[in-house]
């Protein structure tokens, strides 16, 4: 055995760690822009249009985690309705989560749901979505949240 072989494994190891801590950090700036880029404009222009239907629109960010749109309206007979993107611990592509959350009535029972965010684009293509491929997403999940919860018995 070689007396370098184990200063050649120490020293790849630690290429390793920094690569993948780099790879984390990368992620993590990416999902800081697409919120800036994708998420927050698309917000705010369908807030916008929401305004027409009696629908309040709000979105915040948590830390470069995770980014919420939120609407609620007094006129409709879902009470709220969150749509949540978030980047998970760790991250090192762009592999999103989504979160839905709403209720028919202020004190009514919290329907909840997770899974991958727009599942069908992968990690490398979700710095190129558009802002009206996110409004598309998002109000087709509106949608179905929204016929979920007026048609459960609960």
């Amino acid at each position: 055995m070689d007396n370098n072989d184990w200063k050649d494994r120490l020293r790849a190891a630690f290429d390793s760690v920094g690569i993948l801590e780099k790879c984390k950090h990368e992620t993590a700036e990416n999902f800081k822009q697409f919120c800036e880029f994708i998420a927050e404009p698309a917000f705010e222009a369908l807030g916008e249009e929401l305004k027409a239907y009696g629908v309040r629109a709000k979105h915040s960010a948590a830390r470069g985690r995770s980014i919420c749109l939120r609407l609620s309206s007094r006129s409709s007979q879902l009470d709220g309705f969150d749509y949540t993107i978030s980047l998970p611990r760790n991250a090192v592509e762009m592999k999103l989560r989504l979160s839905l959350r709403g209720r028919r009535t202020p004190r009514g029972p919290l329907k909840q749901k997770e899974e991958p965010f727009m599942a069908g684009i992968p990690p490398d293509r979700v710095m190129k979505i558009t802002k009206e491929e996110l409004i598309a997403d998002i109000i087709e999940r509106y949608k179905d949240f929204a016929l979920e919860i007026l048609s459960s018995a609960d």
